[in-house]
């Protein structure tokens, strides 16, 4: 007769009649939500925030400057265009950075609301009971003393005055340093504040950029803008109606040393007023001293050169006469360029266009080429290919830019100082290179949450220094008496950090007890070298 025995703890997907049982879907979310919410997860998110903001930092940002990536864009076309695919360009509010932001903010809420109201309930609670073996604490001491136990007890609680205490039958409980995870809480907190004031920044904010010439002025409307950024909830009908005027602009350079041709200051005089007809208000605008006006912020980013154009048709009368914004290549030596465009010289198969590179310090190179040596108007000289033909601004296009398909070349212009005028091959006309002015790259930024940004990231500094600084402690003092009718103290400390001070602190407070006990007898505190610590 055989005996057949069933396993009772054998897996259950082993046993007759059962399937394999799986997480499910509850399960499945739960074990998701302990993964985003656990700190790791909160770090490598924050790493990874951290790593995709350096291509913002690296690459040229519309949201920046629009004119160096414009630049960038003409110098690396290929590059550029797989960069603009992944949002390179547009760091900052891509959907990617998006994402990693918003789980960023979902895993700390997630990990650090329970933690603050665990932390709420630890404040709230008792000090823990004492330990049966304060011999084992990494510091402990006994002496012996004539005074009862409920004296002992009594002076101890005055000892640790500085500490939470809470009596037990034959002992006290202390404990202080609350403050450092209340200050780690906080922090964190905090962390979340800032995220959100960031995010309500973005949502309700704006950030426009625009070239300004001198002697041109600026109305805060949104034509006015080469390129502007709002957001999602922001109404651009209501944006505040102040005006700019650039009266005048003054780079300066440093000319000597090791430094040569680096920006010494950037200085912009401006008119501005708040609303249409208010008074005319002045500003010195400089980099990193914006204009604050109407609640936004005005920003001064760089500057360029615009060379003056004078074009003349056949006859002679004046088609085009306007400073044109050139792009520098570098900040070495300024090398700009741009396009002139004049579309009013005749029939549209007569119209005329150029593409000129300005040099605000003309120089020739050891091999013979044309380069600017210095980044100031030193030498300012020009050199132009010109076409005629249709430019086609029937279509949207770029100012930076000449569509050369279908139009005929009429050659290369000699290297032009001012006042110098290129006459055109066939009578097509002539181009003078009237002189120059000097313009400023502006980014006015309204931001309603600067202030609370600013509040939490205070407030995580502080949290970060009290978790810094702050030394949690907690100290036992038991009282019992012997046989020999003498009260056997006992008292143990422990530190929650590895902070070097804790054992002479704990031993201050030996000593301190030991001496207001007025301990008479041989049984004096052990010395400072004879408590254990294993630390």
């Amino acid at each position: 007769m055989s005996t057949t025995t069933t396993d009772t703890n054998a897996p259950a997907e082993g046993r007759v009649g059962e399937g394999p049982r799986g997480l499910g879907p509850l399960g499945w979310l739960r074990w998701a939500w302990r993964i985003l919410t656990s700190m790791r997860t909160a770090l490598i998110l924050l790493f990874l925030l951290a790593v995709g903001a350096i291509p913002g930092s690296i690459l040229p940002q519309n949201v920046v400057s629009v004119d160096e990536v414009t630049a960038y864009t003409r110098e690396n076309p290929e590059l550029a265009s797989w960069l603009d695919r992944f949002h390179l360009f547009d760091v900052f509010s891509s959907p990617w950075y998006a994402a990693i932001y918003l789980l960023l903010f979902v895993s700390l809420a997630g990990c650090v609301i329970p933690r603050a109201l665990v932390h709420a309930r630890a404040v709230r609670a008792r000090p823990v009971p004492t330990p049966r073996n304060l011999g084992r604490m990494p510091y402990a001491a006994r002496f012996g003393t004539d005074a009862a136990p409920e004296t002992v007890l009594a002076e101890a609680r005055r000892v640790l005055k500085r500490y939470r205490v809470e009596g037990y039958d034959d002992s006290v409980s202390a404990e202080t340093g609350y403050l450092r995870e209340a200050g780690n809480v906080l922090f964190h907190l905090a962390l979340l504040g800032l995220l959100v004031a960031l995010a309500a920044g973005s949502f309700f904010g704006y950030r426009g950029n625009m070239l300004l010439v001198e002697g041109d002025g600026f109305a805060n409307t949104l034509p006015s803008y080469d390129a502007i950024y709002p957001g999602h909830w922001t109404d651009m009908d209501g944006i505040a109606p102040f005006t700019i005027h650039l009266d005048d602009f003054e780079a300066t350079f440093i000319e000597d040393g090791n430094l040569r041709g680096q920006a010494a200051s950037y200085v912009a005089d401006i008119t501005y007023t708040e609303e249409p007809g208010g008074p005319e208000l002045t500003h010195r605008l400089e980099v990193n001293h914006p204009l604050s006006v109407s609640g936004a912020q005005v920003y001064l980013l760089g500057h360029g050169y615009a060379p003056e154009f004078v074009v003349r048709d056949a006859d002679g009368g004046v088609a085009f006469d306007q400073a044109v914004p050139f792009l520098y290549r570098d900040t070495a030596g300024f090398v700009s360029d741009g396009v002139v465009k004049a579309p009013d010289v005749g029939e549209e198969d007569e119209q005329l266009g150029f593409v000129g590179v300005f040099l605000p310090s003309a120089a020739e190179t050891p091999d013979g080429e044309l380069t600017s040596s210095f980044p100031g108007a030193v030498n300012p000289r020009v050199t132009l290919e010109g076409y005629r033909g249709d430019l086609g601004m029937r279509e949207p296009q770029s100012v930076y830019q000449l569509r050369t398909q279908g139009m005929e070349s009429v050659g290369s212009s000699p290297v032009m100082e001012i006042g110098d005028v290129w006459e055109l091959p066939d009578g097509a006309g002539s181009i003078e290179f009237a002189g120059y002015k000097e313009y400023i790259s502006l980014q006015v930024n309204r931001d309603g949450a600067r202030l609370p940004a600013l509040i939490t990231a205070a407030t995580a500094v502080g949290g970060l220094l009290l978790t810094l600084f702050i030394r949690p402690r907690r100290v036992w003092v038991r009282a019992v008496r012997g046989a020999d009718g003498r009260t056997r103290v006992e008292l143990a400390g422990l530190g929650k950090t590895e902070a070097a001070g804790d054992n002479a602190e704990f031993h201050e407070i030996t000593t301190e007890l030991a001496g207001r006990l007025r301990n008479e007898s041989d049984d004096n505190p052990q010395n400072p070298s004879d408590t254990r610590s294993d630390r």
